[in-house]
């Protein structure tokens, strides 16, 4: 049997037969040296050094206490060792002059009152005196108990203990960390999905308490107890990273976090064999989650954020251990960057696509162009304050996940826009084919909805929105969504599908599977941008019955949108949009916000947790077969009743529809192809 499931088993024996009878004279909360500790829970003194390599230098005096079954001596030489040791130099702080200051936040967390995914929730105290490790927040939340159990706080309490050298801050981590390793009590030895033991809990839990063993090496107010509790629990959740971990971006959270008690506690018996399987895994994990174009098949900006993270921290958690990775994994962690700084918004901001939050990559991305020596990065996230102009751009597209950026350049004030062709993505997807998000003058203007919540009623009120292709800027045909696509690319989109040019940038692609549709039909959009001028969109529909067609344009909400005609104005002070129909298609136009009857409609959410009403804009029209529309949207700065722009079709033909712009006093042929790019032409008047 398994050593660990043994361990498992004995333990729920002495809980069963009364081992721990002293527990109810001495409360958890006063255990504070390891006799106390002994004495109470005498199989974690014994069960710890099962898991020591007693031969490694330094430990010769731990080994003498073994021997002689002396645990309470063992435990105390071993946190002495670890105190003089060289391990986890880097973690290792002065520890700050004592004082009565505060930090309002942290002292929101001595009350037990946590702030999980912008969510405030106050944690409950059971009989025993411990924490209720297992509350789901003020929403009933799974994800809230699962991010608690992560142990963010501690990091937090640590901020402010080095901020103000308040002792009460480090007193409550001393306390929280004893409450929660002993109330976790005993291990399961087994994959689990509840509040506790999970993988990516466990895998962070390891990272934040290595951060806490070392930088509060010196504090008198961390126990011995408490610190002696973490070295015996440590081995349990490496064996769970080790045994039960997940695939894809998981796998990268809890690999990183097995590698994370190799690095920083290599008395382990079991580190090399960790590594070894900890650096197979993740290379093997890295071919398979991220394409050639270094994005994570999760097409996600976020989640491709998290394993870059954790990949990175890999790399570097190899270089303490003294372990070589491939030049491979290296190259693709670079690769990995430099999709971020390519796709990057002026304003600093990421993509907000699939599930994922509208963070701030600027920092990040300056941060690595110093580290990697990437002067063109730190010019695409500064705004062209910093580094080198790239010899490439400032338009990109990504091949393999399908996805142009488009820029007019490279100041805070650039036109900017994502477009969506690719696959649906390996996880945390939403069926958004063909979308577009767009912005311009440092401001949002057409966007995704975002993901809301994965549990509780945030969740159950908006999660099927933010899956559904009607939280998209795209084209519903009888009121129809799209269907799952295909989760992985085998090949990058075809070539011909595409073209950046110093005046316009092309893409085009379709998507012909709708759920529940009556007949088959297909939608083909194809995005043309003008440098500098506007964007043209046309849809292509393909059918042999008549359809009712409803385009979808979703408002940033800060945006004042009104409709004049059957145009739609989103406007800001810096700026403003219009979306032009061209043709003669007759629409009737919804202006819906904050929708939730006969179904949700018009709302938006930026980050986890968070979200408001927003305007759609949403056009329907019928068509008796096969049509074709075409929307002009066009940026200007300041109002846009002073900026004229006009469009007209002028032919059409089996390859491209062709257009004749005229905007700010100049006139534009172009020529739009609905797929080979060409026919793609551009002319300037």
């Amino acid at each position: 049997m398994n050593p660990i499931k043994i361990r498992f088993y004995i333990f729920s024996l002495l809980l069963l037969f009364g081992y721990h009878s002293s527990f109810a004279q001495q409360s958890w909360k006063e255990i504070t040296s390891i006799k106390e500790l002994y004495r109470s829970y005498p199989y974690l003194g014994e069960g710890t050094f099962d898991h020591i390599d007693l031969e490694r230098k330094g430990l010769e005096k731990v080994k003498a206490a073994v021997s002689k079954q002396n645990w309470v001596i063992a435990a105390n030489e071993l946190l002495a060792y670890y105190k003089v040791s060289e391990n986890g130099m880097g973690l290792r702080k002065t520890l700050p002059n004592a004082s009565s200051k505060t930090v309002a936040a942290a002292d929101t967390i001595l009350k037990d009152v946590f702030t999980i995914q912008s969510v405030k929730g106050k944690v409950p105290l059971l009989e025993n005196g411990h924490r209720d490790w297992y509350y789901k927040g003020p929403n009933n939340d799974r994800e809230w108990a699962w991010l608690s159990n992560r142990h963010s706080q501690l990091s937090n309490v640590m901020g402010a203990y080095f901020q103000t050298g308040n002792p009460k801050y480090a007193q409550y981590m001393d306390l929280f960390l004893r409450d929660f390793i002993l109330a976790s009590l005993p291990y399961p030895a087994e994959k689990k999905s509840e509040s506790i033991w999970r993988g990516l809990e466990v895998a962070a839990r390891v990272k934040t308490w290595t951060r806490v063993f070392y930088g509060m090496m010196e504090s008198e107010y961390i126990s011995p107890a408490t610190r002696f509790l973490i070295l015996s629990s440590l081995p349990d959740h490496a064996h769970y990273n080790r045994n039960f971990h997940s695939g894809n971006n998981w796998l990268t959270m809890e690999i990183s976090s097995l590698a994370t008690v190799v690095a920083y506690f290599p008395e382990y018996k079991a580190t090399d064999e960790w590594m070894d399987y900890a650096i197979a895994t993740m290379t093997e994990s890295m071919r398979g989650q991220v394409y050639p174009d270094g994005v994570q098949t999760e097409l996600s900006s976020h989640y491709h954020n998290v394993s870059l993270n954790n990949f990175e921290l890999f790399k570097d958690l190899c270089d303490e251990a003294g372990r070589e990775l491939p030049q491979y994994f290296t190259q693709t962690i670079e690769n990995m960057y430099g999709y971020v700084a390519k796709a990057i918004r002026p304003d600093g901001y990421r993509i907000l696509n699939n599930d994922g939050d509208r963070g701030s990559d600027r920092a990040y991305i300056l941060k690595a162009a110093k580290k990697y020596n990437k002067p063109e990065w730190a010019f695409l996230a500064s705004n062209g304050s910093e580094g080198t102009k790239p010899a490439d751009g400032p338009s990109y597209f990504i091949p393999w996940a399908g996805q142009l950026i488009s820029r007019s350049g490279y100041d805070a004030m650039a036109h900017w826009s994502f477009f969506d062709i690719g696959p649906w993505g390996s996880g945390h997807q939403h069926n958004d084919k063909l979308h577009l998000s767009l912005s311009a003058f440092g401001k949002d203007f057409l966007v995704d909805a975002g993901r809301y919540a994965y549990t509780g009623e945030i969740a159950k009120k908006f999660r099927p929105y933010a899956l559904s292709s009607k939280g998209h800027n795209l084209v519903l045909i009888d009121g129809k969504v799209q269907e799952d696509g295909p989760r992985l690319a085998d090949k990058p989109v075809d070539s011909k599908r595409v073209k950046l040019t110093e005046d316009f940038d092309f893409a085009s692609s379709s998507f012909d599977d709708f759920i529940d549709l009556d007949g088959k039909a297909s939608h083909n959009r194809s995005l043309f941008y003008v440098r500098g001028a506007f964007w043209v969109v046309v849809d292509r529909i393909r059918t042999e019955q008549p359809r009712e067609i409803s385009t979808l344009w979703h408002w940033h909400p800060d945006a004042d949108v009104k409709q004049n005609g059957n145009i739609t104005v989103g406007s800001y002070s810096e700026g403003s949009l219009e979306i032009v129909p061209v043709g003669d298609v007759a629409f009737d136009i919804q202006m819906i916000m904050g929708q939730e009857e006969p179904e949700i409609q018009g709302w938006y959410s930026p980050e986890y947790n968070l979200y408001e009403p927003n305007v759609a804009s949403i056009y329907n029209s019928e068509i008796k077969d096969n049509d074709t529309l075409v929307w002009l949207l066009i940026p200007s700065p300041g109002n846009a009743s002073k900026h004229k722009s006009n469009a007209k079709i002028i032919g059409e033909s089996q390859n491209a529809i062709e257009l004749e712009v005229s905007h700010n006093g100049q006139t534009y042929e172009l020529s739009i192809p609905f797929e080979d790019n060409r026919f793609a032409k551009f002319n300037k008047k």
